[in-house]
């Protein structure tokens, strides 16, 4: 397994892409009402990455992805495809997953929305352990401990919030390639000895459920679904490991009092 370990100019390169996903997202939340449909959703994020932001959408045609943006709804897990006959409904959760290919270096981030100004309870509490668990893994990151410490992290805090993990899909390696090694489990799992070092660039990307951990694949070949029709939730950042800690390169502006 090899490991790539970044020098500044890349890590230049790959904050830059990092930096225009987080902007994409940024962008993105004041479309997102109830009656507005998912392709239309992926059209403005397309048009912006695009026209706006010169860079391309690395999803659109990954490995036959076919948009440019992943839009999954309530209990769509990840990779979900936008429709015009998907409208978001008042109290739907949907996360955007974007990935943009900038200057030959990729960025990776994705976070969670809420349809209009009410959410239930539970999906609410979802969301927010979601995030959580994300934030409860970056805390601990820095050169020199074991790669699996990230899953165990994530482990404990949502299994003490009685949610669930899904097992199938992981955080990867990330920088000229879109997916890299490592991966990155998001539970307790063996890591080869993986030590963590300065230099290394990864995302982490818990998805967790309501109900049970099990998921499927849809004809579609992309879209993954909760099997027990529960709800879902992910939040994404793209992590360089630096000598003090680490750095989040997708942070968005509203996270600086949250995280920081």
């Amino acid at each position: 397994m090899t490991i790539l370990i970044k020098n500044y100019e890349e890590i230049k390169k790959i904050h830059k892409s990092c930096k225009l996903a987080a902007e994409v997202l940024e962008m993105i939340e004041k479309y997102i009402k109830p009656g507005i449909n998912t392709e239309q959703l992926n059209n403005i994020c397309h048009d912006y990455i695009i026209n706006i932001q010169k860079a391309k959408p690395a999803a659109l045609g990954y490995k036959g992805y076919p948009k440019s943006v992943c839009i999954s709804v309530n209990d769509v897990v990840c990779h979900g495809i936008s429709s015009k006959q998907e409208y978001l409904k008042y109290g739907d959760i949907l996360n955007i997953d974007v990935t943009i290919l900038n200057n030959n270096y990729y960025g990776d981030t994705s976070k969670m929305f809420v349809v209009g100004d009410y959410l239930s309870k539970k999906s609410k509490s979802l969301c927010l352990t979601t995030k959580k668990s994300l934030y409860k893994a970056i805390s601990i990151i820095k050169p020199g401990i074991r790669l699996n410490l990230i899953g165990k992290t994530i482990q404990k805090y949502i299994e003490s919030k009685k949610f669930s993990i899904v097992r199938e899909y992981c955080g990867h390696g990330i920088g000229k390639k879109f997916h890299e090694e490592p991966q990155i489990l998001h539970y307790d799992s063996y890591d080869n000895g993986i030590i963590l070092k300065s230099g290394m660039v990864f995302t982490i990307e818990p998805m967790i459920n309501i109900g049970k951990h099990h998921v499927y694949l849809k004809n579609d070949g992309w879209t993954v679904k909760t099997q027990d029709k529960t709800l879902s939730a992910q939040y994404e950042h793209t992590i360089l490991v630096n000598n003090n800690g680490c750095e989040i390169l997708t942070i968005r502006k509203e996270e600086y009092n949250q995280i920081l």
